[in-house]
């Protein structure tokens, strides 16, 4: 089988967002013959009730640890003020799977537009007409995604994706792990740098 790199993730995750720069870096020093995949891994499922209190508080103290452990990472904590934030990434996921059918590059700028609405512009991509004005940024043709992002295509590519996250041999979000023809191999994540990662990936493959 052709290796492949997996990486697993959801867009409204804040240890995701921190991890991109070095994700990023990684990406460009991965030989050609690794294909790299990415696996929603849906934190937290379908919801119209608003965060309570506790969770809100509790969240923003992750998006601070991040920043003291991650030197770099940006938040917006207006976030938590300007919108009704609610515990609910699906409808996120829903929005990358439907990008990637519209166009297979698209996917990434989507998880891009993501986290940038939610972590640096105090937008919330829970919201179905946020992620549609963020596809209609793009130059992604709103109706037909906003037909996709609802349909039961995507909706079964989601329950796919999350499936295949939980029988994963992963702790959670994001993670990395080689699928080879020997089997799955988890790559220990370093937020910092990405020689440790690629060493790893090097020694395995």
């Amino acid at each position: 089988m052709t290796p492949e790199l997996l990486h697993f993730h959801d867009p409204m995750c804040s240890w995701c967002w921190a991890f991109r720069p070095t994700w990023t870096q990684l990406r460009t020093q991965l030989p050609p013959n690794l294909r790299v995949r990415r696996v929603v891994g849906g934190l937290a499922p379908d919801s119209d009730v608003p965060m309570d209190p506790a969770m809100r508080a509790k969240l923003q103290g992750v998006w601070q640890g991040i920043q003291a452990r991650v030197p770099g990472t940006q938040f917006n904590f207006d976030f938590w003020t300007a919108c009704t934030p609610r515990r609910s990434t699906y409808n996120a996921c829903r929005a990358v799977l439907a990008a990637r059918q519209l166009d297979p590059t698209a996917e990434e700028r989507m998880i891009l537009a993501i986290q940038e609405a939610y972590y640096l512009q105090a937008r919330n991509p829970s919201d179905i007409s946020t992620l549609v004005a963020l596809a209609q940024g793009m130059g992604l043709d709103g109706e037909a995604f906003t037909a996709i992002l609802l349909g039961a295509t995507t909706e079964a590519q989601l329950r796919e994706e999350l499936d295949f996250a939980r029988n994963a041999p992963i702790n959670g979000f994001p993670s990395l792990v080689l699928r080879t023809a020997a089997g799955m191999q988890p790559i220990a994540l370093n937020y910092l740098d990405a020689a440790p990662m690629l060493q790893q990936i090097f020694g395995t493959k």
